[in-house]
């Protein structure tokens, strides 16, 4: 059974720095496709960044240059480094892999 577990969410002032992580199970992490979206109230899910099995990265335009995707294939453990944080970041940040998703970890940016 597929499982994802978020962490590292919390609140942080404008031009601050989080790095969420999500720890994956029941598959073969290292040839996934990983995500992370980020959903606001009353909004739709927002992709934020993709890492493909090859280690490729893309990011949603409102991030780039501030967020990193990266993965630890020996840990099944996707990262997401956020530096420059700005009060438009604030969502709660969740893990996907194809149709699993994780709990969700808030992230909360004050101005």
């Amino acid at each position: 059974q597929v499982h994802l577990v978020e962490s590292g969410g919390g609140s942080v002032q404008s031009g601050g720095s989080l790095r969420l992580s999500c720890t994956a199970s029941g598959f073969i992490f290292k040839f996934s496709t990983m995500k992370w979206y980020r959903q606001t109230p009353g909004e739709q899910r927002e992709l934020v960044a993709v890492i493909f099995g090859n280690g490729d990265t893309d990011y949603h335009d409102s991030v780039k240059g501030r967020f990193t995707i990266s993965r630890d294939n020996a840990k099944n453990t996707v990262y997401l480094q956020m530096n420059s944080l700005k009060p438009e970041d604030t969502a709660t940040y969740y893990c996907n892999r194809i149709q699993y998703w994780g709990q969700g970890t808030q992230v909360t940016v004050s101005s």
